[in-house]
């Protein structure tokens, strides 16, 4: 039997997405320079070598939500390579002051609805890659039971108004992650774009829509702002 991780979603082709948002304790920032800078080092080492086959993003909320300072994005086709790089970092000398007041888990999957509104985007593929642009805009997802009751082809209809808005801001790219099942939530929805204007103005155009109605949940919201390992914790030293 091989020693190697299994590559849980690689044979459906499918990516398990991780967000993970970190809290720096303060404690952290009272311990002589030297000794923080070490630990500065050790962490960004371990962020920007990633296991093989995993891809890792880290955002920044400095300023930006009470209690989190960074969200470390991971994605990848093995449950196991997320798991080592987690506990890589918590086996850093700043691991041990890092606490995760929340985190999110959700599996790639192909939409049911698309159909003729793929057009090769989200909801095409069982993969989720991140596409760099400068926010992300993160929030678990929830819907009403009754959305379940109604039949398949009523869902796909209300569904397809959804598509439409959507497509009208093809500068934000949107990554589901399917959590029925494997966490608290049935979604983790995120989205990248270049401005947090552009986001605002899409979820404004939602709202009126059909499928909305049929939202249970959908917070806590995170704001996150692309930026390299050292910059995410610099900002959370307070380093300006």
């Amino acid at each position: 039997m091989s020693d190697a991780p299994a590559r849980d979603g690689a044979d459906r082709g499918q990516d398990f997405v991780k967000y993970t948002f970190y809290r720096l304790l303060p404690e952290w920032r009272r311990l002589p320079e030297a000794e923080r800078a070490r630990g500065r080092a050790a962490l960004v080492e371990v962020l920007e070598h990633p296991p093989e086959g995993l891809v890792v993003r880290t955002y920044s909320l400095a300023g930006l939500k009470a209690g989190v300072d960074f969200l470390v994005w991971s994605v990848g086709p093995a449950l196991a390579d997320l798991m080592t790089l987690h506990a890589r970092i918590s086996g850093t000398p700043l691991g041990g002051y890092l606490e995760v007041p929340y985190a999110y888990f959700g599996l790639g999957r192909l939409s049911e609805y698309v159909g003729e509104h793929a057009a090769g985007g989200e909801g095409a593929t069982a993969r989720r890659r991140p596409r760099g642009r400068p926010y992300l805009f993160v929030y678990p997802f929830v819907k009403k039971r009754a959305w379940y009751g109604l039949p398949f082809e009523e869902r796909r209809r209300i569904m397809g108004e959804h598509f439409r808005i959507g497509h009208k801001y093809r500068a934000v790219e949107i990554h589901t992650g399917y959590s029925f099942g494997l966490d608290d939530a049935e979604f983790i929805l995120a989205f990248e774009a270049d401005a947090p204007g552009v986001f605002l103005d899409l979820v404004h155009d939602l709202r009126p829509s059909e499928a909305s109605r049929y939202t249970e949940l959908e917070t806590p919201i995170f704001t996150c702002v692309l930026a390299p390992p050292a910059r995410v914790v610099e900002l959370a030293e307070g380093i300006p």
